[in-house]
C-alpha cells in the first residue's frame, strides 16, 4: 500500500514533503497533528496519502454527517471518528481522554474548524495537547507549491499568545486548494 501511495503522491500528483521528513522515526507515539489550511475536500485524500507515504498511523475527526452509511464505513476504516459539533459535551476533555487509553495515538485536527475562511483559529487543539501533555505537530497543505511541510514536535507552553504566534508563522504564506479560504 505504501508503494502505491508514494507513486500517487510523488509521481502522479507531484507533491513533496519538506521539514520533519523523519516523522515516523522520531518516536512520537502521541500527538495532536494540526493541518492548515483546510479549504477543500481535496485535503482529505492528500492527508491520507501523506499518512501512508510517511508510514505512520494518524486518526482524524469529522462532522458526524460524514459518517452516515455507506460513506461512514469508509471514513471509520480510514481512521475517522465522528464528532457532534452541536452537543454540549466538553470536546476538549473527551479528546484528551482518548490519549490516556492508548499507547500510540495521533489525531489530526483543522484549527479553522471549517473549510471556509476564518479570521481566528479555534483553540481546542491547543488545549487538547496541553491537557493530554502531548506535542503539536504542524502540517501544511500547500497546494500552490504542492508540498506538505511537517514541523518538529512542539509542546505548548504557558504562553498561549506566543505559542499561537509561533504556529501562525509556520503556516504563513501557505495556499490551500481554494486560495480565498486560506488562512
Amino acid at each position: 500500500m505504501q508503494k502505491l501511495a508514494k507513486f500517487i503522491y510523488f509521481k502522479l500528483l507531484g507533491w513533496r514533503i519538506v521539514g520533519n521528513t523523519n516523522m515516523s522515526k522520531n518516536d512520537v507515539k502521541k500527538a495532536v497533528v494540526v493541518a492548515v489550511p483546510h479549504t477543500s475536500w481535496h485535503d482529505f485524500y492528500i492527508g491520507v496519502l501523506l499518512r501512508s507515504v510517511i508510514n505512520i498511523k494518524i486518526s482524524f475527526v469529522g462532522k458526524k454527517e460524514l459518517f452516515i452509511f455507506p460513506f461512514g464505513l469508509f471514513f471509520k476504516v480510514m481512521g475517522g471518528t465522528p464528532v457532534n459539533r452541536t452537543s454540549n459535551e466538553n470536546k476538549v476533555e473527551a479528546m484528551a481522554k482518548l490519549f490516556e487509553d492508548k499507547e500510540e495515538f495521533r489525531i489530526t485536527l483543522a484549527p479553522e474548524g471549517t473549510r471556509k475562511k476564518v479570521e481566528n483559529w479555534r483553540s481546542g487543539f491547543y488545549y487538547i495537547a496541553k491537557m493530554a501533555n502531548v506535542p503539536i505537530i504542524m502540517v501544511t497543505f500547500n497546494f500552490k507549491d504542492k508540498q506538505n511541510k511537517i514541523s518538529e514536535p512542539f509542546y505548548p507552553t504557558e504562553n498561549k499568545e506566543a505559542d499561537f504566534k509561533f504556529m501562525e508563522n509556520f503556516f504563513k504564506g501557505v495556499k490551500g486548494k481554494v486560495d480565498k479560504y486560506s488562512y
